[in-house]
C-alpha cells in the first residue's frame, strides 16, 4: 500500500505501481463505444497510460491537455487517458477542447486494472477512483517509467514521463 495525499491530507492506495523494468501487467478497460479494449489491441506501439481521479477536475483535465498536444511529436505511441468517467463524459470533454491525439479509456469495467496497477484510492473522499499516475510502456510492454505522483492535485512529471520515448 501506497500513501500519496490530496489537499495535503494522506490518502491510501491499494496496490504496487508497476516499476521500469517489469512487464506491464495486461488490462480490459472501456472504449468510446463501450467495446473492451486490452493491452493487446495496443501491441507494437509505444504507450503512455495517464492515469487520473476524473476528467471533470481541473488537474486531470491539464494533463489530458497537455498529454494531447504533446503526443503528435511521438513516433509510433498512443496516449491512453485513463480514468472513472464514463465514456461519455470522455467523449465530450475531449470533443468540446478538440483534443484528437489522445485515446479515453474508462474503468467501468475495470476493476483488475485499477488493483494491478496499484492505483485504487483506497480511503477518503476519492475512494474508489484511481490516484493519479503515468506508466509509460514500449512495444512489448515492458516498463519504461512509472509515476505515482504524491499529491493527486498536482500535476504529473511531463518530462520526465516522455523522455524515455525520445
Amino acid at each position: 500500500m501506497a500513501q500519496v495525499t490530496l489537499k495535503g491530507n494522506p490518502v491510501q492506495v491499494n496496490g504496487q505501481l508497476p516499476q521500469a523494468g517489469s512487464k506491464a501487467p495486461a488490462f480490459s478497460l472501456v472504449a468510446g463505444n463501450l467495446s473492451d479494449v486490452s493491452l493487446k489491441d495496443f501491441a507494437g506501439k509505444r504507450k503512455v497510460l495517464n492515469i487520473f481521479p476524473s476528467v471533470d477536475t481541473p488537474t486531470c483535465a491539464t494533463s489530458v491537455r497537455k498529454f494531447n498536444a504533446q503526443a503528435n511529436e511521438l513516433s509510433n505511441t498512443v496516449v491512453l487517458c485513463i480514468s472513472a468517467d464514463l465514456p461519455f463524459a470522455q467523449a465530450r470533454f475531449c470533443g468540446a477542447e478538440g483534443l484528437e491525439n489522445v485515446q479515453n479509456l474508462s474503468t467501468l469495467r475495470g476493476s483488475e486494472f485499477i488493483e494491478n496497477y496499484g492505483v485504487a484510492i483506497a480511503d477518503g473522499p476519492l475512494k474508489g477512483l484511481t490516484a493519479r499516475a503515468v506508466v509509460v510502456l514500449d512495444e512489448d510492454d515492458k516498463v519504461l517509467h512509472s509515476e505515482l505522483v504524491k499529491e493527486i492535485a498536482e500535476e504529473p512529471n511531463y518530462d520526465a514521463a516522455l523522455a524515455v520515448l525520445k
